[in-house]
């Protein structure tokens, strides 16, 4: 077996330069850098990291639970949470659960949670005296917009607001007959598409506009099918608007589509604005206008709240208090709106 020792001698340098190549820390010049690497390729030398992590008392590995992995917005935040966690030499694990209770409770269960240094979860289902009753050894942030207990951290990014201001912004810029695909009738739980509703609704309120229940759309999922689907039934059963909000980018694509195959032009005959502001906006035809609900500030916010507990685990005298951080959004203009 090829040791840390065998890689120095190889490549001439000392078995400190190896782990700080190793272990991605300064001080190490570009050409050493590359010899080292090179060397390491060459000999075939692996880093123990399981007996590393067990030595120091942990897993090597975060956890992020959340609903799907095929909706836009969770993909691009594992991402953004995995290159952070890679720079502390860790790795991500991503959970799916579905969106079910029973899932989510089992994910944050004793024994699953022992998997990993941190957990970051997005609870759909799991009510908060569930986990009221959970007292959790590893650092758990949530993040969503489900109320959490006190006792924990949690970062959520200012849905009402958000939706506020793309409402807002239609309604100023000369729509009247504004629909919201994805809201809700009932909006008095919270959840996404609930208090992205109080904002739409907020908006009009503010500026003197009644809002028609008929453009309160509901729909089954926020993917680009659903919102293609209640578009072309909005279209057919004579229900006119000049504007909409979709509670999601994935929705929005799809009111695109119905609309360029109703021959309805964007944003002359229909403004248009998601919600999410993810990488594909920039791309779509016309691009799309979108709330920046503050992506990588909220990555950076729970890689921070992690951190802090990692590092005071262990120590109760030491234990930060929790902390409840609501990151701001903000319009991102683009080609869909006036």
């Amino acid at each position: 077996m090829v040791r840390m020792t065998d890689v120095a001698d190889a490549a001439g340098v000392s078995a400190m330069t190896v782990s700080n190549v190793i272990n991605g820390r300064p001080g190490v010049g570009a050409e050493t850098r590359l010899r080292v690497l090179r060397t390491i390729s060459r000999l075939g030398y692996q880093v123990n990291h399981a007996a590393r992590h067990l030595r120091a008392g942990r897993t090597g590995a975060v956890g992020l639970i959340v609903p799907d992995i095929d909706r836009p917005y969770y993909a691009q935040l594992a991402s953004r949470l995995a290159k952070g966690v890679e720079k502390s030499g860790l790795h991500l694990v991503v959970e799916r659960t579905g969106g079910d209770a029973e899932r989510e409770l089992e994910a944050i269960s004793f024994g699953r949670l022992r998997m990993y240094d941190g957990v970051v979860i997005s609870p759909l289902r799991v009510a908060a005296a569930d986990l009221d009753q959970l007292r959790f050894e590893t650092p758990v942030v949530f993040i969503g917009e489900r109320p959490v207990p006190a006792t924990f951290d949690h970062v959520m990014m200012d849905n009402v607001g958000g939706a506020r201001q793309a409402t807002e912004h239609l309604l100023r810029t000369g729509s009247r007959r504004v629909a919201i695909i994805g809201g809700r009738h009932d909006d008095h739980v919270d959840d996404m598409p609930s208090l992205r509703t109080r904002g739409y609704r907020q908006a009009h309120a503010e500026l003197g506009v009644d809002v028609d229940e008929q453009l309160v759309v509901e729909v089954e999922s926020f993917d680009p099918g659903s919102a293609f689907q209640v578009v072309k039934q909005l279209h057919e059963t004579g229900v006119g608007f000049d504007g909409v909000f979709a509670l999601t980018d994935a929705a929005a694509m799809g009111v695109l589509r119905a609309l360029a195959d109703l021959g309805v032009a964007v944003p002359r005959d229909v403004q248009v604005i998601g919600f999410d502001n993810g990488n594909e906006t920039e791309f779509l035809v016309p691009r799309l206008s979108s709330v920046e609900p503050g992506n990588d500030t909220m990555a950076d916010r729970v890689l921070e709240l992690l951190q802090r507990r990692v590092g005071a685990s262990g120590d109760e005298n030491e234990t930060p208090d929790a902390l409840t951080t609501v990151v701001t959004a903000r319009l991102e203009l683009r080609e869909t709106t006036r």
